[in-house]
């Protein structure tokens, strides 16, 4: 892997975020936006608190005012660190005070927030205790589209999160497959997302024989043979964005049929790239990769949804699926990945990364999707 690495955000950055979506807020008649700790916190601010703790931390956007982060004192000469800090105010509070009622004065008494989806129910509770009159929508409900397009910088750093699989399927491709149990090439699969830059391993999915039936399966001890299929879908984290990619292999030489089914998942993953371009809506993009498997006989193979959107987390807004109509935007970023799953025989899936350009739409992943032979 070479190439210079992507510049880090800066304050202006994460001021920008804020605004825009203080703003976005308030076109979607809300009062403001609560962000508790996980990715939307760490999207708007560079701000990542300990994930375990029971203390009350809050950002705080309500439009027309300076962001205000409610944070324990304890925690607050870190949060004062956070690269998007010079453009917060920090509130914060000690044990024994109530922070409810510091954040209560944040906020109009009878307004409509939106809240983080993981925010603690304690401190949602709590909050409607303290505020009655309030009322809550979670931010996949009132803004699912909040973090779904990305800008230049976040465009590059996905790429090359994309770049770091790929080339992690190129190596896992040179090691041997029969004889071993699905465990160890997960194992390896791991170790090289990490070895390409990778600091956080979301799932190694090494599905072999029977097992690539299930698109979800948890790797386990099977020792994978001659003659099997073996779907491989793996991604993580590199520098705070998302990998997804899954290939589809096969130990030694495959049957007619095994290779007219890979070839059929390859024809509709093709066809929903080739759907991707602006102003399309996401269900059309589901509609096009499934007619090809539909029209082919193996429509009720396909279980799963074509894609999901990607970013700070590996599975995130814009989903492409059956009824959601949201068109898409340049700057969107997501997953194209058709799948047929023959219960008891064997799967296949295939599985790039595509961001909507001003005319089409661009793959973040370029291994081959033909079918490759392991040993």
């Amino acid at each position: 892997m070479t190439g210079t690495a992507p510049a880090p955000f800066t304050a202006d950055d994460y001021g920008a975020r804020m605004e825009r979506a203080a703003r976005t807020a308030a076109d979607a008649g809300l009062a403001g936006l609560l962000v508790a700790p996980g990715p939307d916190l760490v999207w708007l601010t560079g701000y990542a608190p300990p994930a375990e703790t029971e203390r009350l931390t809050l950002l705080v956007l309500v439009p027309g005012q300076d962001p205000v982060l409610v944070v324990p004192a304890l925690e607050a000469p870190d949060a004062a660190k956070a690269t998007g800090a010079p453009g917060l105010t920090l509130r914060d509070w000690t044990d024994g005070q109530d922070p409810y009622a510091t954040t209560a004065d944040l906020l109009d008494a009878s307004g409509r927030f939106g809240i983080s989806d993981n925010a603690w129910a304690m401190h949602l509770l709590a909050l409607q205790k303290a505020l009655p009159r309030t009322s809550y929508a979670s931010l996949t409900d009132a803004l699912p589209m909040l973090r779904a397009v990305k800008d230049a910088a976040e465009l590059e750093l996905l790429a090359a999160a994309g770049a770091a699989a790929d080339a992690a399927f190129e190596e896992i491709r040179k090691v041997p497959f029969g004889g071993r149990r699905e465990s160890q090439v997960a194992a390896d699969l791991a170790d090289l997302l990490r070895r390409f830059g990778h600091s956080q391993v979301d799932f190694t999915i090494v599905a072999s024989g029977p097992n690539g039936a299930d698109p979800h399966h948890e790797v386990g001890d099977r020792v994978i043979e001659r003659g099997d299929m073996v779907v491989l879908d793996f991604g993580g984290l590199k520098d705070g964005y998302g990998s997804d990619t899954s290939r589809t292999v096969h130990v030694g030489e495959p049957t007619d049929e095994e290779r007219r089914v890979h070839d059929l998942v390859r024809q509709a993953q093709e066809a929903g790239y080739r759907a991707v371009r602006p102003g399309v809506a996401c269900q059309d993009v589901d509609r096009a990769a499934r007619a090809v498997i539909t029209d082919a006989g193996y429509g009720e193979y396909f279980i799963h949804r074509t894609g999901h959107g990607i970013g700070v987390t590996t599975h995130e807004p814009p989903y492409m699926i059956e009824g959601e109509e949201q068109p898409l935007v340049p700057g969107m970023c997501f997953s194209v990945e058709p799948g047929i799953y023959l219960p008891g025989r064997f799967g296949v899936r295939i599985e790039d990364i595509v961001t909507v350009t001003e005319d089409g739409g661009r793959r973040l992943n370029d291994t081959t999707r033909e079918m490759v032979i392991v040993d």
